[in-house]
């Protein structure tokens, strides 16, 4: 797979550290490295144009979006399988001592 494969499934961090170092070498590279950071900056500048104009700020974003679906915070996450802990071992117990 060709780095301008890669371009549409990185998130925005690594799309972000993918342009900053194209855009260097386009600047202070050599030879083949600068002619193809050249040839990277419009695509990325592309995807990022698409990705603000539709408001997709990661790829995950994206796809939890299409699938129409929500992801739980990792600490309400947390929280709620010690609360199901909770319950269960308090329905253990008056399972005992039945």
């Amino acid at each position: 797979m060709s780095i301008t494969d890669m371009i549409p499934t990185l998130d925005d961090a690594a799309l972000a550290n993918l342009r900053s170092n194209a855009s260097r070498l386009e600047a202070t590279g050599v030879g083949p490295r600068q002619k193809e950071a050249a040839l990277l900056l419009p695509l990325i500048d592309a995807e990022l144009a698409t990705r603000k104009a539709n408001g997709v700020k990661t790829i995950r974003a994206a796809r939890v979006a299409k699938a129409g679906t929500k992801t739980v915070a990792p600490k309400k996450a947390a929280a709620t399988k010690k609360a199901v802990k909770k319950v269960v071992v308090a329905a253990e117990a008056d399972v005992d001592d039945e």
